[in-house]
């Protein structure tokens, strides 16, 4: 237990030190405390060691700000689709050399199924938050 307490607060040190920069973009807060979610939901399916969290977060972070620049790039460019998703795949490929060097192989793999389990998560839950909303207006009829 205190080695997983003590990976999520290496972990949120290294967040909170990229997302320091931003503290007076109103828009940054929901993506730091979905980035905090993110952080321990990693750390909790990866099952990190001390040493591989310390190994893990810097590589991590450098992947997770290239593939939001391709993102961002789609946006502010009109990037096909298309090509955002091959040079985020290309990024993947990358990077997974560099997450087996940090980790097992095998956790290099899950990190890559977890971070799109994650996505999914996310997903469902804010489609469940919507539909609960639109119930909650709905006026009622007698």
């Amino acid at each position: 237990m205190k080695k997983i307490i003590l990976i999520v607060l290496l972990a949120l040190g290294f967040a909170l030190k990229g997302f320091s920069q931003d503290e007076n973009d109103p828009q940054k807060g929901n993506g730091q405390r979905l980035e905090a979610l993110k952080i321990a939901y990693l750390t909790k399916k990866l099952d990190l060691s001390p040493e591989e969290a310390q190994r893990f977060w810097p590589v991590y972070y450098k992947y997770t700000e290239e593939v939001r620049t391709v993102r961002r790039d789609q946006r502010e460019k009109n990037l096909p689709e298309l090509e955002a998703e091959d040079r985020i795949l290309v990024i993947r490929k990358r990077y997974n050399g560099e997450f087996s060097k940090a980790l097992t192989p095998q956790k290099a793999d899950n990190f890559f199924r977890s971070e799109k389990d994650f996505g999914n998560y996310i997903q469902r839950e804010l489609q469940q938050r919507r539909q609960n909303n639109q119930m909650n207006r709905r006026p009622l009829r007698p």
